[in-house]
């Protein structure tokens, strides 16, 4: 990570900001002359480990994390420093855990092990080994919505609009989003102020629902750039008197929210440096593209515990709208798995339209490249249909807990705390009388 940055005039405070399996950002805020003192700040380690819904696994401590809960070092990444809006003295750093985390009794946990941004970090570096950068885009939806006194939802109503709302699709309706424009305003504001790169948005295909589109970047920067996205629609949408959810299916009768992501490799060095990967010189597909599909195939029903991380999440796939069920690929088709957009050769690239939007944007990507590479590497076939996929979140997590390849790209102590987090999470849900409305409503609404 980057330490060699400075921190700008004037900062008087730092929000260290770490993320873990859910997109909600957990950390502190430290003064300026801790944070230089620290290099950082200090966490109870207690923090990754527990559940969405703050349980505590058995599974986790002791067995992974120790049972004191005792601090581990957020190490920050100097690069990602920003502004807080409405703060001009305050800056936001996204931080690693980082170093041994001593656990009495047994050997001392290396910190990184427990950081999905590390993870994909280090499939970075398995695709630079290999010759390999990856350029990626994401299109990310998400639905303004407010809750009813039944614990239900709906859409929002229009603030200072005498409460009108979307009764019915509107879809692509520049009137209905013209509506909400003192919203996206102040939330590309805060975007700018944050670096995240924009470039437009629209509504999408259900009531309440739209989509945000960003420039096409570096890896780790746009995984970068839609966890801080997802948690400034929240709080924006707070103060604007309503809820920006992430949840995957909040509507039973119209398609969910996706976060679909563009990715291409590109020539690290030598005399094709900088040049589309999955083309020859006359712009035909070469057989490598065929590869990395093979390999997004093969890893798919391990990898859907992470691009579909809660029972809900399910929810989206089983009733589709447009959401793909399987894992075939296909030209410019959107109900498949991977597509393939209609594009010039030097953009030649993969569209991945599995994972939901409550999934984590590090473990997408680094389970998305990552497997994708091991296709390359292994010159595994692209199938016309791909293997069957998981319907349901606890077959998902049985494949990933079972994947020697996911173990080996993103460590065992990452799949292990993921696994028995969303095992116990699921246990939770079972025991209650109605589980989406009292687990579901209640916990993803706010925090996937």
């Amino acid at each position: 990570m980057s330490t060699a940055h400075a921190l700008p005039d004037g900062t008087r405070s730092v929000e260290c900001a770490v993320a873990d399996f859910t997109s909600v950002a957990r950390g502190k805020i430290v003064a300026r002359a801790d944070f230089d003192a620290m290099g950082g700040c200090r966490l109870p380690s207690v923090v990754l480990g527990v559940t969405l819904t703050g349980g505590e696994p058995d599974a986790v401590f002791g067995p992974i994390l120790p049972e004191d809960y005792r601090d581990l070092q957020l190490v920050p990444d100097l690069a990602t420093a920003v502004a807080v809006p409405g703060r001009g003295d305050r800056v936001s750093v996204i931080c690693e855990p980082a170093g041994a985390l001593p656990r009495p009794g047994r050997a001392a946990l290396d910190a990184s092990a427990l950081s999905p941004r590390a993870a994909l970090r280090r499939v970075l570096a398995r695709l630079a080994a290999a010759g390999l950068r990856a350029t990626v885009a994401p299109e990310l939806e998400f639905f303004l919505v407010e809750r009813t006194p039944d614990g239900g939802l709906r859409p929002a109503g229009v603030p200072g609009g005498a409460g009108g709302r979307e009764h019915a699709l509107e879809i692509a309706s520049l009137e209905r989003t013209a509506m909400f424009a003192p919203y996206f305003d102040a939330l590309f504001d805060a975007c700018a102020a944050q670096r995240i790169p924009v470039t437009g948005h629209g509504h999408e295909s259900a009531p309440g629902q739209y989509e945000v589109n960003f420039a096409p970047g570096e890896p780790l920067a746009m995984a970068d750039a839609v966890w801080r996205f997802k948690r400034l629609a929240r709080e924006t949408a707070v103060r604007h008197g309503f809820l920006a959810s992430f949840i995957a299916k909040p509507f039973a009768d119209h398609p969910g929210t996706g976060m679909h992501w563009h990715a291409s490799l590109q020539h690290a060095h030598g005399p094709h440096a900088g040049l589309n990967a999955f083309v020859d010189a006359q712009g035909r597909d070469r057989p490598q593209l065929a590869h990395f599909i093979g390999g997004l195939q093969a890893h798919a029903p391990a990898a859907m515990a992470l691009l579909a991380p809660w029972a809900h999440s399910f929810e989206r796939l089983r009733r589709s709208d447009a959401s793909p069920t399987d894992a075939r690929w296909g030209d410019d088709d959107r109900a498949v798995a991977f597509r393939l957009p209609a594009s010039s050769p030097a953009n030649r690239r993969i569209e991945h339209r599995l994972p939901g939007g409550d999934a984590s944007p590090y473990l997408t990507l680094a389970s998305m490249l990552g497997t994708g590479l091991l296709g390359l590497q292994g010159a595994l076939p692209r199938q016309d249909t791909g293997p069957a996929l998981p319907r349901k979140a606890q077959d998902a997590l049985d494949a990933l807990h079972a994947s020697a390849a996911l173990r080996e790209l993103l460590g065992e102590v990452l799949v292990d705390l993921f696994v028995a987090q969303r095992r116990h999470e699921l246990g939770e849900r079972a025991a209650l009388a109605d589980p989406h409305r009292d687990w579901d409503l209640r916990h993803l609404v706010e925090q996937a």
